[in-house]
Formats: structure tokens, sequence, C-alpha cells
């Protein structure tokens, strides 16, 4: 009984952990990018990276929290305008080869030895450099409050306050993606996504939309990756070609082109994993499978639900199949 409830617990911890909010942030950006304007974009980590250490590096440079995420968001602009300019024109498995391409080199430069008083080079910048400038922010008391059995310090390293923050965006980020699918403005990018030619023969500038979809993704994915490095630290390597690999799958667990696929495909993502490392870890001997084995173990199990979720239902846990023509 201990055990399951203990289980129940850590469900609870995992789905509201600021992880995995900031999979949901990075996971809407992509869906903008992939599910609602087709754009084969396979470097949403790059994104997440320049916007951590956008923001890590600024204030450990002297800026003060709004000024750094405002760089942020810039070096998030910027990011997406040398990848778009030369690359939108591409379609299908050719941008997506330059896309994570793209996301390697960013990687690669911010390991570089000389910047490693700038950037922390592979050990990357501790989490106490540049999170005090958002625990000032905090408006909650001192101490620690329980709620549902769970329970954590008002403010400081794992703490409500960033779970208030992460949450929020992911409520604000959604709101916004449902609004714009809404507007004109998002049926010409599901437009594009079906048949791009017939947009232009409409007069739109495919590309022009294709850019705009481009940044405002990215800057959804540099606000992930600024939400991942909060509570701990901000690591080069943490935000490399697995975290792209599974942002995709949460994406199309949860449903390509829809509003909540990203948010729940995230839940489901991290439950599920936890949830298979658990059992196997409370009901296999160790000596059949050691903590490790288990753990890999999940992610086999995971792969292949994801390719049984692929070629049964590919339109994802809440998704429709009509939402699955893409012009790439």
């Amino acid at each position: 009984m201990d055990f399951w409830f203990g289980l129940l617990q850590s469900i609870l911890q995992t789905a509201i952990a600021p992880t995995t909010a900031a999979f949901v942030l990075a996971a809407i950006g992509l869906n903008i990018h992939f599910g609602f304007t087709g754009l084969m974009n396979m470097g949403q980590a790059g994104f997440m990276l320049v916007g951590a250490y956008g923001f890590g590096v600024s204030v450990v440079l002297g800026a003060g929290f709004w000024a750094a995420l405002g760089i942020a968001i810039a070096a998030a602009i910027i990011f997406a305008l040398i990848l778009g300019i030369p690359t939108l024109k591409l379609r299908g498995d050719y941008l997506a080869i330059v896309t994570i391409a793209a996301a390697e080199v960013i990687r690669m430069v911010v390991k570089l030895a000389v910047l490693q008083d700038i950037t922390g080079g592979p050990s990357g910048i501790p989490g106490q450099r540049y999170r005090p400038v958002f625990t000032e922010l905090s408006p909650l008391p001192e101490g620690r409050t329980t709620i549902f059995g769970l329970s954590y310090a008002n403010t400081g390293v794992d703490d409500w306050w960033t779970r208030i923050v992460a949450w929020g965006l992911v409520l604000v980020f959604l709101l916004i993606t449902w609004a714009l699918m809404r507007s004109p403005w998002g049926r010409v990018l599901k437009g594009i996504r079906e048949d791009e030619d017939a947009v232009r023969s409409l007069g739109k500038s495919s590309y022009a939309y294709k850019m705009q979809a481009l940044i405002l993704g990215g800057v959804m994915g540099a606000f992930g990756g600024i939400v991942m490095a909060l509570p701990a630290a901000m690591q080069p390597d943490s935000m490399g070609r697995p975290m792209t690999f599974n942002l995709w799958m949460i994406m199309l667990l949860g449903g390509a082109a829809t509003i909540f696929g990203p948010l729940l495909g995230s839940i489901l993502f991290f439950t599920v994993r936890l949830v298979l490392t658990s059992l196997a870890g409370e009901f296999i001997p160790s000596s059949v499978l050691s903590a490790q084995q288990t753990e890999q173990l999940a992610w086999i199990l995971i792969g292949i639900s994801l390719i049984l979720l692929v070629v049964f239902r590919p339109q994802g846990v809440l998704g429709n199949k009509k939402e699955l023509s893409f012009n790439v």
C-alpha cells in the first residue's frame, strides 16, 4: 500500500514539476512550427539553449531579471532569423537536416573552452549565479506550503514560486496559441501546411508567414529553456539532440496541430516513464535488472509505444486525422 501511495505522490510531483512545464512550453513552440505550419524543425533544443544562455549569461554579466529576459527573447528572434532567412525555402528532410545541424552548432559553440569564462564551457553555469534575480521577484512568504500532500518551500531552489510561474506561462502560451490559430493568421499557417502553392496563388507570402511562425515558436522554446534551467543549472548537453527527439515524441503523443496536445503529451511522457521505472524497480529483482537497466527498459518501452502510436493512431491522443495533411 505504501508503494502505491508513494507512486501516486511521485506522479503528482512529476506532473507539476518545472521540467515538465518547460517541455510543454518548448513543445507548444514546436507544435506551431510543425503541427500548424508544417515546418520540419528538428532543432527546437537550439532555441531552448539560446534562450537559457541568453538569460543566464546576461544575469552573470550584471543584467537584471527583465533585461535578461528581453535579451533571451531577442537572442531567440535573432537565431530564428539567422536560421530561417536562408533555409525556409527548403522543404521536408532538407529543412530537418539544416535545423538539427544549427542546434548542434549552437551547442558546440557554447561548449568552447575559449568561452569558458562566459558560458561555463562544458560544465555550464551553476544555478546560484543567475537564480537570485528570479527568486527576488517572489511575493510568497517564507516557509513551506503543503498542497495535496506535496510540500515545497515557497521560494527557493525546488519551490512553489517556480512552479507557479512555469505553469502560468504554459497557460498564457496555450491561450495565445488558441487565439492565433482561430485568427486569419492562423488559418494562413494551416493553409501553408496543407498546400503552400495554393496560399501563394492567393497573394500571401508563405515565406513571411513561415518566418513569423518560426520566430514565435522559437521564442516559446526559449522560455522553455529558461524555465528548465531555473530550478537546477544550465548545462549545454542537457539541451542536445535527445531533447529535440523527446519534444517530437511529446508533440506526436499528445497530437500535432492540437492546442492541448503538448500539455497532455508532456505529462504522459514523464508520468509513464516514472510508472514504468517504479514498477520495474519494485517487482523485478535487482539480480535480473539493475537500476540503470530499468531506466533503459523504460526508454525501450516508450520507444515501442511511440512506434505503435504512429502506426495505429498517427494523429496522437487528441489529434484529428483531418489535420494530418502536410505539404512537406
